[in-house]
């Protein structure tokens, strides 16, 4: 399938799908913000907490790089990939930044709103140390295999099957541990009653790499990391987790569709800065993010990842933030992981 051209309509989809308004959000046009003191920043800095090429990486970039001459920012967002703990470190470095709006942290909500869940000791409140500033793309996981699955498993029960019928190859990677894409392959396993072995890595790009070259079974992650392998016949996407199917490979039912509605995500990726950045250069960088995703060069790079452009108010962001910790705190216990499990 050729990469698709987003639509109005489906950005209006993936908006409904999170109970959100932002495709009726007024924005104002940037030239017609008012320039408090120390707007435009000269150089802000987006801190990721995963490797280039995946898709918090190009979120960042594709993103920040439309900010030059904007009432946020003169120049285009410098992109800091700072890797490592499930993207921790990031999150970490850009609650001690200086609350200029300088610093900028991009990450997948699965990082700060359900990690509270998993570990007892976290070096950094959600709610308390981090401002929304907007919400950038949503995605849909999905669960992929590579040459170690023979070619006859061509679905998500056949995979189980399989799984079931190999219990020593029978093993799944993702993005990190505690991650939404880690809970779905423990969810797929609890509900079934077959045994797979998680193993994490540090980003969705090392995992598929391994995916492909044999040393692990299959992957749960953005399913955007997956298009490319897949369009090439070196992966196959088995399923994907939005409540409809996705525009970049129709031909792939969901989870739902395939009987197992409990595996249905859609997962955004968010700006943060340090809590207290004051209000007015949040809402210019708000201003400055919306603005960029309504740029077509955005949305085509965007949707290259399987990615949807979201954004919205920092109240809706928020709002969703709650909505997000509220629901992952019964599946992270369902599930039984922690830290230290």
């Amino acid at each position: 399938m050729k990469n698709m051209p987003l639509t109005s309509l489906s950005r209006r989809q993936a908006l409904q799908s999170l109970s959100i308004s932002a495709v009726t959000t007024f924005v104002p046009s940037l030239p017609a913000l008012a320039q408090p003191s120390g707007l435009p920043i000269d150089q802000v800095k987006i801190i990721c907490g995963f490797p280039p090429g995946g898709t918090a990486d190009t979120t960042s970039r594709r993103v920040g790089d439309k900010w030059a001459g904007s009432a946020y920012t003169r120049h285009p967002a410098v992109v800091e990939n700072k890797t490592g703990a499930g993207g921790r470190i990031a999150i970490e470095a850009v609650k001690n930044a200086a609350p200029d709006g300088s610093t900028l942290l991009l990450s997948a909500y699965s990082m700060l709103l359900i990690y509270p869940h998993i570990y007892k000791t976290l070096p950094y409140d959600p709610f308390k140390d981090f401002a929304p500033v907007a919400m950038a793309s949503v995605l849909s996981h999905g669960l992929a295999v590579g040459p170690i699955v023979p070619s006859s498993v061509k679905n998500v029960k056949d995979f189980v099957a399989w799984c079931k019928a190999n219990p020593e190859r029978a093993s799944y990677a993702s993005p990190a541990a505690g991650s939404t894409p880690h809970f779905l392959g423990a969810l797929l396993s609890l509900n079934t009653g077959v045994s797979m072995t998680h193993v994490a890595y540090r980003g969705s790009v090392p995992g598929v790499t391994d995916v492909i070259g044999g040393q692990i079974a299959a992957m749960f992650t953005p399913h955007g990391d997956f298009l490319a392998n897949h369009r090439a016949g070196k992966m196959r996407i088995l399923a994907t987790s939005g409540k409809s199917r996705s525009p970049f490979v129709p031909e792939v039912a969901t989870f739902a569709e395939q009987g197992f509605p409990e595996l249905t995500v859609e997962e955004w990726f968010g700006f943060f800065a340090p809590i207290k950045t004051p209000a007015s250069v949040v809402a210019a960088a708000n201003a400055a993010i919306n603005q960029t995703l309504k740029d077509k060069s955005v949305i085509d790079s965007l949707a290259l990842q399987g990615l949807l452009p979201l954004g919205g108010s920092t109240e809706e962001m928020a709002k969703d933030m709650r909505r997000q910790y509220d629901y992952w705190g019964p599946v992270v216990k369902r599930v039984g992981f922690s830290a230290e499990s």
